[in-house]
């Protein structure tokens, strides 16, 4: 059984049983915070269960809009040392914000596939020294680049859980990171440097989500 939000992709794959939910990437059973909702989701993909052949495609009854305008209000701890690069810094000050949100919500995009929340301002400061112009292969990038880069930003967004005042949109945390944050504007110019000094398309591309400009 499969739930998605692109009909497309149930359309093309023809799974077994395939649910179209038309709701904002990201929210797969619909709206957080409400468990009936999501609850009907589950019940109608189970309901698919009933049919005795298939393939079997449905679309589910209720859509749910993307609030584009929806930010994310969320305020950055202060510097904790203005001698530091202000990336490095930042990372090193929302480590008590990552670490509540984790008790609270667990670690489910957080830090922890390439390098642990600890490893994270070393590693941002290994982009910040791309980005003053050392090498990428001299930088000392803890892993491979794409998918440390993939801890960071699911650093950040896990801490923003906690500091922020409200339940993020769907896509309001990745904004946040690469609108507001040093890092993820770090992250952004790296993306660009790595890919005028001619690296591997794949190792600056996925530094970013594909829909961020170069």
């Amino acid at each position: 059984m499969t739930i998605g939000s692109i009909p497309a992709h149930i359309e093309n794959t023809k799974p077994p049983r395939g649910l179209i939910c038309h709701f904002p990437l990201g929210r797969p059973l619909g709206l957080p915070g409400d468990p009936d909702f999501q609850r009907s989701v589950l019940n109608a993909l189970f309901d698919m269960l009933n049919e005795s052949e298939g393939p079997v495609l449905r679309t589910f009854a209720h859509s749910l809009a993307d609030v584009e305008d929806e930010g994310l209000v969320c305020s950055l701890p202060p510097r904790l040392d203005p001698n530091e690069h202000p990336a490095v810094d930042e990372a090193r000050a929302i480590k008590g914000a990552y670490e509540r949100a984790v008790s609270k919500h667990g670690n489910r995009i957080g830090a922890s596939r390439a390098i642990g929340a600890d490893d994270v301002p070393a590693a941002v400061e290994a982009f910040a020294r791309i980005d003053e112009g050392t090498p990428w292969k001299e930088a000392e990038i803890p892993g491979v680049p794409m998918r440390v880069a993939q801890d960071i930003r699911g650093y950040y967004q896990t801490a923003a859980l906690e500091l922020a005042e409200h339940t993020p949109g769907a896509w309001a945390g990745e904004d946040w990171f690469y609108n507001d944050t040093e890092t993820g504007k770090l992250m952004l110019r790296v993306r660009t440097v790595l890919k005028n000094a001619g690296a591997p398309q794949p190792l600056w591309f996925f530094l970013s989500p594909g829909d961020r400009p170069v």
